[in-house]
């Protein structure tokens, strides 16, 4: 089973975005026993809110079905329990120093291929401060079809 764990700073539009279109995806190709995907943010600022109404939308307007959602913040048990944490934003990673421990982003950064790294090789456009989820949701796409192997 592959474990997979997103990350944003909140945790009501990019990473539970994330968290949606691939849970999406991977029902479409009817693999959903071989995965596990969550996810959760850095912060706490947004714990226990739902997913961010714009955010709804958009994925409604794609066809990526959603439940309610309770934003958390990430815990050292999900990086033991994930395989990989894909952050957002590169700030993302250098707020997981902040609740993880330097220890452990210094045992991550060493490893041959580290766990926690961003979803693309540069940050997932941020609708809270654009107001552009379609943006998001692309990028989020772009992710997800990676992970899948397209």
């Amino acid at each position: 089973m592959k474990k997979i764990l997103f990350v944003c700073h909140g945790n009501i539009c990019r990473s539970v975005m994330a968290e949606m279109v691939m849970r999406h995806m991977v029902a479409e190709h009817g693999q959903e026993s071989e995965w596990e995907i969550d996810s959760c943010a850095t912060s706490r600022e947004e714990i226990g809110n739902d997913i961010y109404p714009p955010a709804k939308r958009c994925l409604s307007a794609h066809g990526v079905p959603f439940s309610r959602h309770y934003a958390r913040q990430i815990t050292i048990e999900d990086y033991h329990r994930f395989d990989l944490i894909l952050c957002m934003e590169e700030y993302n990673i250098r707020n997981l120093r902040r609740v993880l421990g330097d220890n452990i982003m210094q045992h991550d950064a060493a490893l041959p291929q580290p766990k926690i790294r961003r979803l693309l090789n540069r940050d997932v456009a941020d609708p809270w401060y654009t107001g552009d989820f379609e943006a998001t949701y692309q990028d989020v796409v772009e992710g997800a079809m990676r992970l899948l192997g397209y």
